[in-house]
Parts: structure tokens; C-alpha cells; sequence
């Protein structure tokens, strides 16, 4: 199927002309039949050597540009009618203005009333406008001759570029309605992608199904593009969904209410225009960023990609303000002094930077492609991902420095100083740094300790040497300067082993206990084990419990113990 749309002045016979051609009138309304004239969008079709071609006919008056534009914004080719009688008017220069702007290549042009007129001095001035537009080259012919109409017509369906047919889906809607029995239907001009009956699509942040399909007036499984389709929905009341509004393939679209776009015919832009993008009419506040580019802040979001084209139109002064193309769906945010004028330089090459980190999904969504350095579900710019590298071993290092019997950075902080967007990122980063990652915490492998605190630990290695059971007071620690972060430092270098709060020996003290309590008759007490060891209770309690935890030892209910593999306890 190939849709086109109709474009020129009012009462210029385009609904009169797809009649001639399809045998159908477009216009739906009664108040359009009533008075003759085109409010609302109106559909026809025909089949011509074997295609089917749909159309789109739009109003002329100038009081319905707004309606003309949603008819034009998803079609690839245009139907362009000017009358004889009256030759190029006001509306058709706006219609070829938003034409032009759109970047509309493929058109025929159409001397309507030929019979009543010389058509000459018309296809004259038409052929003058058209020549600085988009559409330049078109085809003219004389609306009276039907047969040349359609021949061109079949010719202009030649020339259109093939639609992807395996796209993400995004229908904007030009009508929403309800039939009875059915519920809410939607209709609109499908532009790229495949809608199959049973379809799960997104709608304003729902899901919504596909429960049936139409085309052309014809029950369909499944409708590719492009084409006219009719969608019968479940999940969305008709109050909720309208013209300008879309559905779509889920994840597939980043719904935006900034973006930055390059401007295309700007002439005398205002901080408040409309802009025109699908079917959907949204008032936007401008902010120019050199002579081609600018920053638009829409009124309500939309789902849009990279590469969308629109326009912007005053609707005050009845004029077409600039085409736009679509840059940047995330733009970044303009701050700092410069940042403007250095975005606007970059704007100016018609592209935007990719994001340097961002997952698959979300550049897809943002309709950019996923080069770069796979991480996972991510795609990382190689130098940026070095960057972070290079800032992730120095934060590491600082933060040592800074606390020095720290048992490491934590991962959050350390997320935040590398500048990641997720910490799920840091253990591919860190690989290769020989960073290691334990207890949601990073630091060097086999860390030493700060000299202050490596010469208080050699004091205490030095009694224990002596006294292995020995473990040092409070005081005795207090005056060393090893407090709790010092003493779990030294047990992490592995040179003192924790026996309980403020309690340490040495690194062998469980083997060193495990040797001496074989040698006692068995089962013994804790004061057996006090007197073999030389200890205290104070170090004798939580050292028998450690080694019951251990599995060294095994606590009777009598509170006498026996090493594993010894007799049992009577």
C-alpha cells in the first residue's frame, strides 16, 4: 500500500479530485458535506496496476492548518492541487512551506479546473514556488485528464523509498472513536514497523493490545507499512487516547519533553511557537543556539528519536517558522558559562555526541546505534570508559591515603567519584586495576598497614611471642594508639586474630589452642583450659567458644568440652 496526502488553498478541488480518482468521498462529516467545505482530515482509496493507494485529504482553510498538519506529518508523498481559476494562493504557499519544512521529496502537482481556466499561468507560478523547495521536479499535470493522473500517480509510488518493515512501531493517531461491541479504535498512517492482531504496544505508559486490525476498510492479522490502519484496542478508553497522541513498540521510544534539534529555513523564530511533529501539535518555548540549531522545551512530552523531523509554526502570523531534525533526546544541561556557545558549535556539524555511557535499550529508544565498548547491558565510549578507569584507581588511592585503617572505599562513594551512572558497572571497571572488591567495599590487594599503627602491632606480636595467650589490656592497647578501626586493620593484614571485642592474639592462636588442648585429658573445663593455655578467663571463654565454632572443640550440656575426634563426654 502507498498513502499520500492532498496539500493547497481551499476550494481548490482536492476532495473533488480523489473523488474523480476513488470514487469515494473524503470528506466524512456532515457539516463538511453541508457546506462544501474540508474541516477534519478525510480518507479515500483506490487500487491502480495492482497497488493499493490510500489518501489522506486535508483541509485548505487556513482557520484548519493545525488539521492539515497531522495529515501530513507521517507521509512520505503529497497530492499538491492548485486551482486555474484562481492560480497560487495564501494557503498554498503555507502548505508548501510545511511541506518544505517536513523535507517532503516525492509529490505530484495538480492543475485542478483546467476546463474553466487557462491552466498555464498557474503551472507557471507553481513550478516557480516548487522549484526552492524540497518538492523541486515534480510532475505537473492537468487535473481534467483522469488517465494522466493516475499514470503519474503509479510512477510517483515507484520512486518512494522502501519502508522498513521490521521497525520499532509508532502510530500517531489522527482519529480515536468508539464502536459499539468493540470499544476504543485509533486510527493513523503507519510509517515504518508491523502491527499484528494480539500485539502488546505502549500508550502513555500502559499497555495496551491489539485485539483487532483494519485496513482500507478490510479485516487484516497483520498491516506493514506504510499504510492506513485501524486498530481496535484493549486497555485505553477513547477519553484517554487522541489525535497526537501515539502507540508504540514498548521500550521503544524515550518519551522527551527537551530536546535539541538543527533548524532547517528559519526565519524570525519566537520563544513561543507550536511544534508540529506526527499528527501531534504541542506549544514549545525556544531557545537558538547559533543560526541552525536550538533548544526546544516542550509542553508535554513525547516519544521521540533522533532523526524525527517536525516543524515549527506561528499560528499568530499564519507562518511556517523553521523545519526542525531532531539531535538529541537528552540534551545536557547548559549551566555553565560557555556551555551554550559550545553546544551550538557542536549543533552546527548536524549531529549531537552520543551519551558516553548508557545501555542498549536506551539508546535504541533514543534511535541511536550501540557503538561503542559493550559492558554488560551498557555501551561505553572507549576513551570515557578509560577516563573512569584512571579516576577510579586515584579515588581509591586518595581515599586510603585519607583513611589510612579504613578497611576500604565504599562502593556508592567510589561510583559517585569514578562520575558511573551504576555501581553494577565498577567490577568490570576495576578489572585489571588489581583493585578488589569485597564486602561492597574496594581496595588495594594485601594493603599494609600506616608505620604508626605497623609499629604499635609489632609491640603486641612481640608480647605474644612470649605469652601467646597473653592478650594485651585495654589500656596497654589505649597507650599503643590501637583502637577498634587500627586493630581490625592489623587483623585484616592477617597479623592479629580478633577473639572478641578489644581481645586479640596472635595470627596462629586457633592451631596453637587446638595443639595444647589435645594434650589435656578429655573432656576438660574451662579452667583446665585456662591454666594449659596461661591465659585468663577474660581470653579462655571466647576462645573456647571460637573454637567451638569452629568446629575445633564440642561443648557439653554440662559445659565441659572435648576436641572433635576425642572420647566423649560421660
Amino acid at each position: 500500500m502507498f498513502v499520500l496526502a492532498t496539500a493547497g488553498h481551499v476550494d481548490h478541488g482536492k476532495s473533488t479530485l480523489l473523488h474523480r480518482l476513488t470514487g469515494m468521498w473524503p470528506d466524512r462529516l456532515a457539516e463538511e458535506r453541508r457546506r462544501g467545505l474540508t474541516i477534519d482530515l478525510g480518507f479515500a482509496w483506490t487500487e491502480l496496476g495492482g497497488h493499493r493507494l490510500a489518501f489522506v485529504d486535508v483541509p485548505g482553510h487556513e482557520r484548519f492548518v493545525a488539521n492539515m498538519l497531522a495529515g501530513v506529518g507521517a507521509v512520505p508523498a503529497v497530492l499538491f492541487v492548485v486551482a486555474a481559476t484562481e492560480g497560487w494562493m495564501p494557503q498554498s504557499d503555507e502548505h508548501l512551506a510545511a511541506l518544505d519544512a517536513l523535507g517532503v521529496r516525492h509529490g505530484l502537482l495538480v492543475i485542478s479546473k483546467a476546463d474553466l481556466a487557462d491552466p498555464g499561468p498557474a503551472i507557471e507560478q507553481a513550478r516557480e514556488r516548487f522549484a526552492a523547495t524540497s518538492l523541486a521536479g515534480s510532475p505537473v499535470v492537468i487535473g481534467t485528464d483522469l488517465e494522466r493522473v493516475r499514470a503519474e500517480l503509479l510512477a510517483l509510488t515507484g520512486r518512494l523509498p522502501a519502508p522498513d518493515a521490521g521497525a520499532d512501531v509508532r502510530l500517531w493517531v489522527d482519529r480515536s472513536f468508539t464502536v459499539r461491541g468493540a470499544g476504543t479504535v485509533v486510527t493513523g498512517t503507519l510509517a515504518a514497523g508491523t502491527i499484528r492482531v494480539g500485539d502488546e504496544l505502549e500508550h502513555a505508559g500502559r499497555r495496551v493490545t491489539v485485539r483487532g486490525l483494519q485496513s482500507l476498510g478490510r479485516d487484516e492479522s497483520a498491516v506493514g507499512p506504510v499504510a492506513r490502519v485501524a486498530l481496535n484496542l484493549r486497555g485505553v478508553d477513547r477519553r484517554q487516547i487522541g489525535r497526537g497522541d501515539t502507540v508504540r513498540t514498548p521500550g521503544g521510544w524515550l518519551q522527551t519533553a527537551e530536546v535539541d534539534v538543527a533548524l532547517r529555513s528559519a526565519g524570525g523564530l519566537h520563544r513561543q511557537l507550536v511544534l508540529h511533529i506526527g499528527s501531534a501539535a504541542v506549544p514549545v518555548r525556544v531557545r537558538q543556539l547559533g543560526e541552525a540549531a536550538a533548544r526546544l522545551r516542550l509542553a508535554r512530552a513525547l516519544p521521540l528519536r533522533v532523526s524525527d523531523v517536525g516543524l515549527l509554526r506561528d499560528p499568530g502570523e499564519h507562518r511556517i517558522a523553521a523545519g526542525i531534525e531532531v539531535l538529541d533526546v537528552r540534551p545536557p544541561a547548559l549551566r555553565r558559562r560557555g556551555a551554550a556557545r559550545e553546544r551550538a558549535a557542536e549543533l552546527a556539524t548536524g549531529r549531537a555526541r552520543p551519551p558516553d555511557c548508557a545501555r542498549g535499550d536506551e539508546l535504541r529508544a533514543m534511535g541511536l546505534p550501540p557503538s561503542g565498548l559493550r559492558v554488560g547491558d551498557w555501551v561505553v565510549d572507549p576513551r570515557w570508559w578509560q577516563e573512569r578507569r584512571e579516576r577510579a584507581t586515584a579515588a581509591v588511592r586518595q581515599w586510603g591515603d585519607d583513611h589510612d585503617v579504613a578497611a576500604g572505599m565504599p562502593l556508592e562513594t567510589l561510583r559517585q567519584r569514578a562520575g558511573l551512572p551504576s555501581a553494577e558497572l565498577l567490577p568490570t571497571l576495576l578489572e585489571g586495576t588489581g583493585l578488589q572488591v569485597v564486602d561492597g567495599l574496594v581496595r588495594p590487594p594485601g594493603a599494609g598497614l600506616p608505620a604508626r599503627v605497623d609499629k604499635a602491632v609489632r609491640t603486641v606480636e612481640e608480647w605474644l611471642a612470649d605469652e601467646p595467650f597473653r592478650a594485651p589490656e585495654a589500656d596497654e592497647l589505649a597507650e599503643l594508639g590501637l583502637g577498634a578501626r587500627e586493630l581490625a586493620a592489623a587483623v585484616r593484614a592477617g597479623r592479629l586474630t580478633r577473639i572478641a571485642d578489644g581481645v586479640v592474639l596472635g595470627p596462629d592462636a586457633f592451631d596453637r589452642a587446638a595443639t595444647i588442648l589435645a594434650a589435656l585429658p578429655q573432656p576438660f573445663t574451662v579452667s583446665d583450659a585456662r591454666r594449659a593455655l596461661g591465659t585468663t578467663r577474660r581470653v579462655a571463654v571466647p576462645l573456647l567458644e571460637r573454637l567451638d565454632a569452629r568446629r575445633v572443640t564440642r561443648r557439653a550440656t554440662d559445659g565441659t568440652r572435648t576436641l572433635f575426634g576425642g572420647p566423649a563426654s560421660g
